[in-house]
This record gives C-alpha cells, sequence and structure tokens, in this order.
C-alpha cells in the first residue's frame, strides 16, 4: 500500500477578493473528488491569489498512485490553465 501526496502552489491573477478565490478553490475539489483523491485547500487561506492544495489517494503500487495525481493534475491544467506555479509529489509507505 502506498499513499501519494501532491501538493500544489495556485497564482488566481484575476481573484479580487476571497469570495472569487473561493470559487475556483471549489470548482477544482468538486471536479477532483470524482477522481477517487481527497482535495483540502492547506495554504495562503487569507491570501486572495494565492492558493495551496493538496491532493492525497491511496493505492496499492507506485505505478497506480502516479497515475492518479497526474490525472488530478492534467484535469487541474486543463479546468484553470496556467494556474499551477508549482507541483511536488512525496509518497508514503
Amino acid at each position: 500500500m502506498v499513499v501519494a501526496l501532491l501538493t500544489l502552489e495556485l497564482f488566481l491573477p484575476m481573484s479580487q477578493s476571497l469570495k472569487d478565490k473561493r470559487m475556483v478553490v471549489r470548482r477544482l475539489k468538486d471536479r477532483l473528488g470524482a477522481m477517487n483523491v481527497a482535495v483540502a485547500e492547506v495554504g495562503h487561506q487569507d491570501v486572495w491569489q494565492r492558493a495551496g492544495l493538496a491532493v492525497v489517494t491511496v493505492a496499492s503500487a507506485d505505478a497506480v498512485a502516479e497515475q492518479t495525481l497526474s490525472s488530478a493534475l492534467a484535469e487541474i491544467e486543463r479546468l484553470e490553465p496556467g494556474l499551477v506555479t508549482r507541483s511536488q509529489v512525496e509518497y508514503m509507505r
């Protein structure tokens, strides 16, 4: 069993308030929830134009976890192109 964590930094240049930011984050969380992952906003909660997200999955093998997180990252890029400024994957066994 492997637990994989994808941490993301997002830059939201169009956001003019926390409400605008929350709409984008909620849309991403709702969409990713259907992909067998858990999503949480873990950083920059009080900043309008930045967001820190954590995406976690549990799988039987590294390859399955990596594919799931790659799909999640691709979906974020498809929904909101150009927002991801940093991404990092960690594995816990």
